[in-house]
């Protein structure tokens, strides 16, 4: 297996690439211009936010780059894939695609889960279209993903079909020490409604892995995605994910994202409302210690009337971690009745923690609400002499307070989705794995969140009907 550094690719590598999977002429050119471009741009293109990002942490020259990866797992993962060997999924290991299984009566539905390569090889032109919808100037990274990605998916949830367990999506890094650039697209059809749930892991390394991601998210009219993105790699690694999300008509997609793992984690996340009616609604939670840092930016851009866009974001900074939240809501002309919120917060638990906010606004129209927020606080030092004289010590106050902090985030999840949150926070407190896996701790955190939702059910209905 010959590998190279990110730090010196070139046009071979490119070609090389394309020759390992016969790719079509056009995938061929499409990949060598975006190669130019990711040459020529900065780590980050806007200069207003050029002097906050951490993107530079990441060394091409560590980053370790391979047209195919040995494809192992490693052990701590084993007992999560056992878990899921029933379910539907789609397990991603390096640059291969690990397993894959579908039940027969989906897939005599038209429910399509599959490898990057099988979907050009099957449907060339729809696949094309939606690679060339991103448009590789806008970001370095997303250029470098055009230009050099060396695996991926792609899922096709079929018209009008409901899907009531989730696809679960693996993605892990190679033990071998190469890194993995991704080009993964979701394809909702016209009435479809479905739940993916994305777990994102790398075992411990010696250098930086990295796990670089572009993803296009496509809804077509009146259909409904739901979701829930984990990454928990391992501090040696950075993660890089660039995602875009297509909303037609009346098509609703609703995104939660849970980030506690790798050395740095940049996420940028557009939402183009397109249709009338679109609407989308992003929560992300960040838990940070040592010296990680999470780099996160969301953009609403609101094409069309009556549409509703939603973005919250709450991060939890321990040690000498630091976030930085972006974000901007763009309204256009002829997008009149839309309605948008965007905010960010943060709660710092030790004096070298940093976080911070820059969320916009551009309105070109009238007619529509939209509002921004930002917050930083350390911990209030009155809450915990509160429950310092409950009888707790300062780590149990700060646990309190921080469920209290993301309790809100929480509240529109499921209570599945509420669990695997909880279990990883403890996990990062308790200095276990950042793996989700069935022990007694899940178990016991599943209860506690299922009575909870229960229990909101009969309040609710005792008080609607008194």
């Amino acid at each position: 297996m010959q590998t190279l550094a990110l730090s010196t690719i070139t046009s071979s590598h490119v070609d090389e690439i394309s020759a390992s999977k016969n790719e079509p002429e056009w995938l061929k050119q499409f990949r060598k211009k975006s190669l130019s471009i990711y040459q020529e741009l900065p780590p980050e293109v806007s200069p207003l936010y050029n002097k906050y990002t951490d993107a530079k942490r990441m060394d091409p020259s560590q980053v370790s780059l391979a047209i195919s990866s040995d494809g192992a797992i490693f052990d701590k993962l084993k007992p999560r894939l056992e878990e899921l060997k029933n379910e539907i999924h789609i397990i991603q290991s390096g640059t291969g695609i690990f397993g894959i299984n579908i039940p027969d009566e989906l897939k005599s539905k038209g429910l399509i889960i599959s490898s990057i390569y099988d979907a050009i090889r099957n449907d060339g032109d729809l696949i094309r279209k939606i690679l060339e919808s991103s448009d590789p100037k806008e970001d370095k990274y997303t250029a470098l993903n055009h230009a050099a990605f060396n695996s991926g998916m792609f899922i096709k949830i079929p018209k009008n079909l409901v899907l009531e367990k989730p696809i679960h999506i693996v993605s892990s890094l190679s033990p071998d020490g190469t890194s993995t650039i991704s080009r993964n697209i979701i394809l909702a059809e016209q009435g479809s409604k479905a739940s993916l749930v994305q777990e994102l892991y790398s075992p411990k390394g010696s250098k930086q892995q990295a796990y670089m991601e572009l993803l296009t998210a496509d809804l077509q009219p009146n259909s409904n995605l739901n979701i829930t993105t984990f990454e928990a790699l391992d501090q040696s690694s950075v993660s890089f994910s660039t995602r875009y999300c297509n909303v037609q008509q009346d098509a609703k997609i609703s995104w939660y994202l849970g980030l506690f793992g790798s050395m740095l984690s940049r996420y940028r996340t557009n939402y183009y409302l397109n249709g009338t009616g679109a609407s989308a609604d992003d929560a992300e939670i960040v838990f940070g210690h040592n010296e990680q840092s999470f780099d996160l930016a969301a953009n609403l851009i609101h094409q069309k009337p009556s549409t509703e866009g939603k973005v919250v974001q709450r991060a939890v900074l321990k040690n000498k971690s630091r976030s930085l939240f972006k974000g901007m809501i763009r309204i256009l002309e002829g997008a009149s009745q839309s309605k948008s919120f965007l905010s960010g917060r943060s709660i710092l638990l030790d004096k070298d923690a940093k976080s911070d906010a820059i969320p916009g606004l551009e309105i070109l129209t009238n007619d529509v609400k939209a509002t921004h927020s930002a917050s930083v606080a350390q911990v209030d030092e009155e809450q915990i002499f509160y429950l310092g004289c409950r009888c707790l010590d300062r780590q149990e106050a700060e646990r309190i307070i921080v469920e209290g902090f993301l309790e809100p985030m929480s509240r529109s999840m499921s209570y599945q989705v509420r669990a695997w949150i909880a279990y990883l926070i403890d996990a990062k407190w308790s200095g276990r794995d950042l793996v989700i896996k069935s022990d007694e701790n899940l178990r016991a955190i599943v209860e506690v969140e299922e009575v909870r939702y229960k229990e909101a059910d009969q309040l609710e209905t005792h008080y609607k009907y008194r």
